[in-house]
């Protein structure tokens, strides 16, 4: 190279924050505490939480170095986690478990302690995993302009430029813009606001949507927690310097996390920006208009999903008739509906939700009677998704129980034994490996095998194909919580 030709700039390092530990259940019925909505697909085949890793690898381009993503899950979800990453091929990707919740600012500093440890100090793009964005290139030049102003030591909040006086978001208000890439200064946050006021800011201009997505170097959010929250910022620091690694998972000190004081980014930090309280780093603002959703009820979703001439949605199984604005989701079987107007009807294998569009927010006063009743339908879905494949319950009595059992390929149960029921097992589909005491054989399609209470057993399924069996369960007692496991591939107890 001649001494005269400039030596190219190095790549600006970007890291994917994917804030997925959200336990959402403003959409029940098909979002549960232990399959939240991150974890669906709407519209597509691909979930939430796949869209939004997606989005950010698209980043990738001349002038950034992007970083496999940073994945930041629920220890109940980990297999979630990991079985939808290897699905888009991101077998590179880092999963740091939250042992609990304890709002974002400390799943933030996490992942900026985590983003430094070797050394390096990213740009880092945190967005939460349960979103819908319809227009990615949108999206992408925005969060460009981002990347390119938090490189230079800002703190930067994507705003979503609103088009209804919205009362469930909360709102950012900005300056003229003025600073570099198109960004404004954000003058203050304002909470959630009643109708009137959402009209007025509406009609003033310069209000924006709060995202929650937002982008700053590891070191920038390190050095505000430290400032702002030093309590926050030494309790994760503890908890991260004593987390453990295994092949797939990095797990924070469950008793030092438990102790985090538990904030939000906006309260524990980027509030205190524009209020006096902190003079640096700058807080600005890159407006987006991308077709973004938070899809935080099932009124969002209707206003998603693609519509007939009478404003009508539906996904699935669905037969409307004379019907206005009104939306039908059906998983498992036809749902009909006539003569309704700004309805939402959602029917899962277990459950059916009948509501008013416009309140559909109230869905979390459904659950938390559920939760009080402790009922199991706020909890999981009738099949229930395991690290191995997942089972689903067809049918049960007074000391019976059938269930529908998919095991992936190359996997396998736990060695296990129970005190209270016998089993039968049927093969369906596939090659079953089956481990009866000391003696292993195979089943194929057809054949079956019985499994006497107490007797030490495993299933295992060798193929390259997914196995499916029938289980029948008899005996006195029926729960999950009868199973003694004795060697398990998955950690488990």
């Amino acid at each position: 190279m001649s001494l005269l030709t400039p030596s190219p700039s190095p790549a600006l390092a970007v890291l994917p924050v994917i804030m997925a530990g959200g336990s959402g259940t403003r959409l029940w019925p098909l979002s549960r505490a232990k399959f939240p909505k991150q974890f669906l697909a709407f519209g597509g085949t691909q979930t939430l939480f796949q869209q939004a890793v997606q989005r950010v690898a698209a980043l990738a381009g001349p002038g950034l170095a992007l970083a496999p993503s940073l994945v930041l899950g629920n220890e109940e979800h980990r297999f979630l986690l990991l079985d939808q990453l290897r699905e888009i091929s991101q077998h590179d990707a880092t999963i740091l478990l939250e042992p609990a919740g304890r709002n974002t600012a400390p799943a933030v500093t996490l992942a900026a302690l985590q983003a430094v440890a070797g050394g390096s100090d990213p740009v880092m793009v945190v967005t939460p995993a349960d979103q819908a964005v319809t227009d990615g290139a949108a999206f992408g030049l925005a969060l460009r302009a981002a990347v390119a102003r938090a490189a230079s030591g800002a703190v930067v909040i994507l705003g979503i430029t609103p088009d209804r006086p919205e009362t469930g978001f909360g709102y950012i208000q900005c300056s003229a813009a003025g600073q570099p890439g198109g960004a404004s200064t954000v003058a203050r946050f304002v909470e959630k606001p009643d109708l009137a006021t959402a009209q007025g800011y509406l009609a003033a201009g310069g209000y924006f949507w709060n995202s929650g997505i937002f982008v700053m170097r590891a070191s920038v959010w390190l050095a505000a927690i430290e400032r702002l929250r030093p309590d926050i910022a030494e309790a994760t620091r503890l908890a991260h310097a004593a987390h453990a690694n295994d092949e797939r998972f990095v797990r924070p000190d469950a008793k030092l996390f438990a102790a985090i004081p538990s904030e939000s980014v906006d309260y524990a930090v980027l509030e205190k920006l524009v209020t006096g309280a902190a003079a640096q780093p700058v807080l600005c603002m890159v407006p987006l208009d991308a077709g973004w959703s938070d899809l935080g009820a099932w009124e969002a979703v209707w206003a998603m999903l693609p519509k007939d001439e009478r404003g009508n949605a539906s996904q699935g199984d669905a037969v409307i008739k004379d019907c206005d604005n009104t939306a039908v989701y059906a998983t498992t079987r036809l749902v009909a509906t006539v003569g309704l107007k700004d309805v939402v009807v959602v029917e899962t294998a277990d459950s059916v939700l009948v509501i008013d569009r416009q309140r559909s927010q109230e869905v979390r006063q459904v659950v938390a009677q559920l939760h009080a009743d402790k009922r199991e339908e706020q909890l999981l879905h009738r099949q229930v998704h395991r690290p191995w494949g997942w089972y689903d319950s067809v049918d049960s009595g007074a000391r019976f129980q059938v269930k529908r059992i998919m095991v992936k390929p190359g996997a396998s149960l736990s060695l296990q034994k129970h005190f209270h029921r016998a089993e039968h097992w049927i093969v369906v589909s596939g090659t079953a490996e089956v481990t009866r005491g000391q003696t292993t054989q195979l089943l194929t399609e057809n054949q079956s095998t019985y499994i006497p209470l107490g007797e030490v057993h495993r299933l295992a399924n060798p193929g390259l194909v997914p196995l499916e069996i029938i289980e029948v369960q008899s005996g006195s007692y029926l729960g999950e919580d009868d199973i003694v496991r004795l060697d398990d591939t998955y950690g488990r107890r």
